[in-house]
């Protein structure tokens, strides 16, 4: 279920903040290991991500911001709420798109969903914002294309045409009053 490299990723964040002696392991030691996960490396590379300056702010974000554990003892790190909440997300994510195994590009997206999250504001400052594009569509974003030729075979591929005007009404199912609304296409 969840690949190898992933696995190798997850352990070598929580042995880093037992090492560093952290109290919690947090969304943001996650992205900083996921920086060395070879399919997350791969996406944030396609978006022209500036792997270097995010690895920087996270590191200093990381160490001035996560409390520590005093004393000489074998420190027992728990994941925050958050770090939890992104790999479920990633896993259900998998699940219902009918692959087997979660890969560290599955949990950098997951990651977007923690909103209140440093690590989102990092990927969105340091990292590329069409993030969620070359997930969702790979052949716009090749490996080894540069980001301004991903935007041509994206605009290549996708014809240019008028969208269809679309209406918000009420759902038959649902009163007025519910914030539920169905499309409908004149």
């Amino acid at each position: 279920m969840i690949a190898q490299e992933l696995e190798v990723s997850l352990h070598m964040a929580f042995v880093d903040a037992r090492q560093k002696r952290h109290e919690f392991i947090t969304v943001e030691h996650l992205l900083l290991a996921l920086l060395d996960n070879p399919s997350a490396s791969e996406v944030l590379k396609a978006c022209a991500a500036k792997s270097d300056e995010l690895r920087k702010s996270l590191t200093e974000f990381i160490e001035q911001h996560t409390p520590t554990v005093a004393g000489e003892g074998e420190v027992d790190t728990q994941p925050t709420l958050g770090f939890q909440r992104v790999i479920q997300r990633a896993i259900l994510h998998v699940q219902s798109s009918g692959k087997k195994e979660v890969t560290g590009a599955n949990v950098l997206v997951a990651i977007y969903g923690e909103k209140d999250s440093h690590a989102v504001y990092y990927l969105h400052s340091k990292a590329c914002r069409a993030l969620m594009w070359s997930i969702s569509f790979p052949t716009a974003f090749p490996r080894a294309r540069p980001r301004v030729a991903a935007r041509k075979s994206l605009s290549r591929r996708m014809p240019s045409r008028k969208a269809p005007a679309v209406r918000w009404t009420a759902s038959p199912r649902t009163s007025t009053s519910s914030p539920l609304m169905a499309r409908s296409i004149p």
